[in-house]
């Protein structure tokens, strides 16, 4: 009986012993490594961790990672890798992995490289963002509101308001990638003015990373300029006096009157904020640092080609269309007007062109005294219409159909002695015309009877 009793008694304590075991077998197995010294250092989820590669294959890439297996870089993750930096991947090379999953149905660990990258690289910029640094970067791509320069492997987004004044003023274009498709490419210098990981979102400014000043540009672009080049601008703004377009970063001024060649009373009647033109360089002044532009002047001037008809001397028809105290303006032909001066309306001495009888709309003939094509102005007279300085020139425009005019010279000949009349025949003399008065000088010839005599009384 004891000794099954001590059976009993030793059976117990197996049975205890049991519970133990289940109860042991329950503590998580990192606890019992860590209590024996022997813990490691297992990956969550979400964590960036430096890793060594332990081997590389076309299908996955093995990371030590300080876990029981070592880490996989596998399937989409391992697609994400740029092919240059997928390439130089070496066995033993350290590189940063974030932690997809601690342990898969395969109880691998699942990692990421480009993740790694990414988390990375918004260290890197909210650090740049705290200490305000400025990055060099180049610009890479554009959408409609801005240019994109990649920023420690993060797509920055520049929008148009942040670029620099230089670069948002040379910007021209209706679309964006006549905007912007050139500048891809180019070196620029920003700062990072927002980061928001979660929304996954970079603002950029090259505006804040640029210490250029509206003035120092307008400097530097008008050592470039040159006079009599054409440039392309765009229309910044709108005066009554003219309008201001940008060429290269700085505003030039186009004056009213060298918007067109017709008559404009105001800019915004052939011009609008934001428009592309073409402009001539006109002048220069580097002291007060002003840019004179024109537009017209690569237009052609059709006043040149109105004026082609005329010439100096020839005979016109116009209509008086305004009088002033200097003169009258006459209306040759459509719109194309020829002052008249005071003192070639009459031969007197005048003081207003009413004075001489002239009025609005009367249809008076001119001559043509002078063309200047410079001014781009007419002077016509009326008191040289009668002028004898132009008869040969008024003959010259005499054209009769059918009939030939010979010109006389300056020196008129002596008078021809008149022709003799044919001698007369032996016949009655005829009675000389009533009105016909006898020659004074010569008597009357008396002609002999037919007997051959003459009776004298």
């Amino acid at each position: 009986m004891e000794q099954n009793n001590d059976l009993l008694g030793q059976g117990a304590v197996p049975e205890s012993n049991s519970t133990t075991e289940h109860n042991n077998n329950n503590i998580n197995m990192e606890t019992l490594l860590n209590q024996e010294g022997l813990a490691l250092d297992f990956p969550q989820p979400g964590e960036i961790r430096t890793g060594v590669i332990a081997s590389v294959s076309q299908s996955q890439v093995l990371v030590s990672v300080g876990a029981k297996s070592e880490g996989v870089i596998t399937g989409r993750e391992l697609e994400t890798i740029p092919t240059d930096e997928r390439a130089a991947l070496q066995v033993g090379q350290e590189i940063l992995v974030y932690v997809l999953n601690a342990e898969d149905d395969n109880g691998n660990v699942v990692l990421s490289y480009t993740r790694a990258q990414e988390q990375k690289g918004w260290a890197e910029v909210e650090k740049m963002l705290e200490d305000s640094a400025t990055y060099e970067g180049k610009v890479d791509g554009f959408n409609k509101g801005g240019i994109i320069v990649p920023v420690y492997g993060l797509r920055g987004f520049i929008p148009a308001s942040q670029l620099s004044i230089s670069r948002r003023m040379a910007v021209t274009g209706d679309t964006p990638d006549q905007r912007y498709a050139k500048m891809i490419g180019e070196p620029i210098s920003v700062r990072v003015i927002e980061v928001d990981r979660k929304r996954r979102r970079l603002i950029l400014s090259e505006r804040a990373a640029s210490s250029e000043t509206r003035q120092s540009i307008k400097e530097r672009v008008i050592e470039s300029l040159k006079e009599g080049e054409s440039y392309s601008g765009k229309v910044t703004s709108l005066a009554d006096f003219g309008a201001f377009v940008n060429v290269n970063g700085a505003d030039g001024l186009v004056h009213l009157s060298e918007i067109s060649w017709d008559r404009v009373q105001h800019p915004s009647e052939v011009l609008e904020v934001g428009q592309e033109v073409k402009v001539k360089v006109i002048n220069i002044d580097r002291e007060k640092r002003r840019i004179g532009l024109s537009i017209r002047a690569l237009q052609s001037d059709p006043w040149q080609s109105k004026v082609e008809k005329f010439k100096v001397g020839q005979l016109v028809e116009g209509v008086i269309t305004r009088l002033t105290k200097f003169g009258a303006f006459a209306r040759l032909e459509g719109d194309l007007e020829g002052l008249i001066h005071i003192s070639e309306i009459s031969e007197n001495r005048i003081e207003h062109p009413k004075e001489a009888g002239l009025h609005e709309g009367d249809v008076v003939t001119l001559r043509v005294i002078r063309i200047d094509p410079d001014q781009r102005r007419i002077g016509l007279s009326l008191r040289k219409v009668d002028s004898g300085a132009f008869k040969d020139l008024d003959l010259k425009q005499i054209s009769l159909d059918g009939v030939s005019l010979e010109m006389a010279e300056d020196t008129p000949a002596p008078d021809a002695p008149a022709p003799e009349a044919p001698a007369p025949e032996a016949s009655a003399p005829e009675a000389p015309a009533p009105d016909a008065a006898p020659a004074p000088e010569e008597p009357p010839t008396v002609e002999k009877p037919a007997g051959g005599e003459t009776s004298e009384q």
